[in-house]
């Protein structure tokens, strides 16, 4: 029954984006996106408006826009794969989703730690992982990095999300990188050991779960805190004004970071009209849009953080090129499984 409604679900997907693709016999760029702000829509018909090339968007999730792209092969009518996590980048890489390519303007706008050196992918916003802490139960002073969080004062308190989620499998990239796989393996082990329950929920469910008393400190993307800042639910605002936020590691290798980001599909039909928008998308104009309306940090460094961001303060990130996150993700994967970090 699962395999039938995936079946149903791809079909659906798939008649969406050709119904879309057909609606338009001009120029145009065939995007499948896993983004879901109200934002992105928001550059698109700007970008189709500027350029007179209509945008046709097809949404879903990654894995399952990834295996769309699978299916489709040469037949696919996509240009651009849009996603979230250099380890979801990677994967399309890996199975051979993207083609390369070679923009001055993408590699100017876009410094090199946020772009796959074989210009598979590139990176759009990037957002820091760090330390949401209870303002009351927490003296930041402290908080240090994510090794110290291993540490016997914090057992009990630590709050995050299930191993499954690529946010989580990416920090521990980060840390076989900085350290190795066997001290990756260690810390796993004692962050396990610290927290407060057992990992589940999303970003904004850990946030909350700090406000409500059951732990003390979460790790969550840092947009999440801007979105639920100023969400119209009433609740959802004052748990996020109860956590303070801080960026670990800066005595050291800085913050872990992640991206959204792009790239041409290996059999894309407008080629040329993709790497046009991806261009669009790393110009000042549209990272000013990601930046003040969704919360996340601008690749371009032309481009300022919103007001909320800068009220944060300036912070040290971790410098390491995004692709060695998706390359390590596999080995993140088996430490989380043999430390039982489910």
């Amino acid at each position: 029954m699962d395999n039938f409604k995936s079946l149903l679900l791809f079909a659906s997907i798939f008649l969406v984006g050709i119904i879309s693709c057909k609606e338009n016999t001009g120029e145009e760029v065939n995007v499948y996106t896993h983004r879901h702000y109200d934002a992105d829509q928001q550059l698109f018909d700007a970008f189709a408006e500027e350029t007179g090339i209509k945008v046709n968007v097809v949404s879903a999730s990654a894995d399952e826009l990834i295996q769309k792209l699978e299916l489709e092969g040469e037949g696919s009518p996509a240009d651009v794969l849009i996603t979230v996590d250099a380890g979801r980048l990677h994967r399309a890489k890996e199975k051979n989703l993207f083609q390369a390519v070679d923009s001055e303007v993408l590699n100017a706008n876009i410094p090199s730690k946020f772009r796959n050196p074989e210009g598979m992918w590139f990176g759009l916003t990037y957002r820091a992982r760090i330390l949401a802490y209870h303002k009351e139960r927490v003296n930041p002073d402290d908080l240090d990095s994510y090794e110290s969080l291993t540490e016997e004062q914090w057992k009990g308190r630590i709050l995050t999300r299930s191993s499954e989620n690529i946010y989580n499998q990416s920090l521990l990239a980060s840390l076989i990188v900085a350290h190795g796989a066997d001290a990756a393996e260690e810390w796993a082990a004692g962050l396990l050991n610290n927290m407060a329950r057992d990992p589940k929920g999303s970003d904004r469910d850990q946030v909350k779960a700090v406000a409500s008393g059951e732990g003390d400190v979460a790790i969550v993307n840092s947009y999440y805190i801007g979105i639920m800042l100023n969400d119209a639910n009433e609740e959802t605002v004052k748990a996020a004004k109860q956590v303070g936020i801080f960026f670990p590691n800066q005595n050291d290798r800085g913050t872990h970071i992640n991206v959204s980001g792009a790239g041409v599909t290996r059999h894309a039909p407008n080629k040329e009209n993709a790497i046009r928008l991806i261009e669009f998308l790393s110009g000042e104009k549209a990272q000013g849009v990601l930046a003040n309306v969704n919360y996340e940090y601008p690749v371009n460094p032309k481009v300022a953080p919103s007001e909320l961001l800068q009220s944060w303060g300036d912070f040290k990130a971790d410098e390491i090129n995004l692709s060695l996150l998706g390359e390590n993700n596999s080995e993140a994967v088996i430490i989380f499984d043999k430390v039982g970090w489910n």
